[in-house]
């Protein structure tokens, strides 16, 4: 019995060392960490490798914290900074922090300084906004990306980071229903908006 205890421990900390040593490397050979692999609007996407990768802050010239570099956090940031030029009050904070749980559909973000909508919610998302994805087990910080196409029933999204097989663009269903919009999708909390 303690022989068979000592080897699934054994397996069990080889699998966790081994999940936590695959999010901070690159896996995916097709491409480079600080690769251009997307844009939106003429920001630029980099290709990230394994989602706990880090590659130093990048700051602006003028000083604001975008945050981590190839993070998904650093891309909305940077996103909002050069297509809309937007700074967030609070320029730190992880992906999930984004989203404030204490406020009505609509409401002022002033952390953020954008309007926040629930998912679902009777604002019907836009273009160049900001969704909010909940963390998981294996990602405690969240997601967030922005949407660059909205149709009557689907959202496209861009995002940075979303692993080293995953893709720069993702597809959800847009969903009218009870008079409310929603992106079908189990993790977004929501969006904010400029």
């Amino acid at each position: 019995m303690k022989k068979r205890s000592v080897l699934i421990l054994g397996i069990l900390i080889l699998f966790t060392v081994g999940f936590f040593v695959s999010k901070k490397i690159n896996l995916n050979s097709n491409f480079e960490v600080g690769q251009k692999i997307d844009d939106l609007n003429g920001v630029v996407v980099y290709y990230n490798g394994g989602v706990g990768n880090v590659a130093g802050r990048e700051v602006t010239e003028d000083g604001y914290n975008l945050g981590l570099k190839y993070q998904c956090v650093e891309f909305v940031k940077r996103y909002y900074y050069q297509a809309l030029n937007h700074k967030m009050p609070d320029s730190y904070g992880n992906a999930k922090d984004f989203f404030s749980k204490t406020l009505d559909d609509g409401g002022l973000n002033i952390k953020r300084n954008l309007n926040q909508f629930t998912n679902p919610s009777s604002s019907k998302p836009k273009v160049n906004d900001l969704v909010v994805y909940s963390g998981t087990l294996f990602n405690k910080y969240g997601h967030v990306a922005i949407i660059s196409k909205v149709t009557e029933r689907e959202v496209e999204i861009i995002q940075q980071n979303p692993g080293p097989f995953g893709e720069s663009r993702e597809t959800y269903d847009l969903i009218w229903e009870e008079d409310k919009w929603f992106i079908d999708h189990s993790r977004i909390m929501g969006w904010l908006r400029k």
